[in-house]
């Protein structure tokens, strides 16, 4: 569970950190901006990994010996984009209006990655509805308090929240790869 958890708080950094970002730009707080921002992010980010789970069963009898191997790349090559991404400008920089419509293709773009984690939750010791759910809910939270800290000067914070999201999830790699190869 302890696992689950800390992936799911990893998986939730991109989407903090934008979050964080549009709280920025609002002037004023706006806490139905950050309830839409979070049940956006949220639902994406939990539904995005059961269709990589998903993948995953119907390609386990075939890589079913490499499989360690194929969940280290995958989060280690999530978690270097994070890491990437961490120096680079924030994406909503370019946003000039809030939308709905810009709610939901950053609610898809930041749950991109999560799809491809999914395929590693075949690997964990839990269930894939109750991995989904506490993915969806800490991004959730993370989503809905970034907009809120963000709003309260935060901004700042949206670099180091991609860099250490990124650093958890190759960390995950390594542990799933070293738990596989040398156990």
């Amino acid at each position: 569970m302890i696992e689950l958890i800390i992936l799911a708080v990893a998986l939730s950094m991109d989407a903090f950190a934008v979050s964080l970002g549009l709280g920025a730009k609002k002037v004023t707080l706006n806490k139905t901006l950050a309830l839409k921002v979070g049940l956006l992010f949220g639902f994406f980010q939990g539904f995005m990994p059961l269709i990589g789970y998903l993948a995953g069963i119907g390609l386990s009898e075939f890589i079913e010996s490499v499989d360690h191997w194929v969940a280290f790349i995958l989060l280690a090559l999530i978690g270097g984009k994070m890491i990437y991404e961490s120096f680079g400008e924030p994406v909503e920089d370019e946003i000039s209006i809030i939308t709905n419509k810009v709610l939901l293709l950053l609610a898809i773009a930041t749950s991109i990655d999560a799809m491809a984690a999914g395929f590693t939750l075949m690997l964990m010791s839990t269930t894939i509805l109750l991995s989904v759910f506490v993915i969806g809910l800490t991004t959730f939270i993370f989503s809905y308090g970034g907009v809120l800290l963000g709003a309260r000067g935060g901004a700042f914070l949206e670099s180091k929240a991609e860099l250490l999201g990124g650093i958890i999830l190759i960390a995950i790699g390594l542990k799933i790869l070293i738990e596989h190869t040398l156990f």
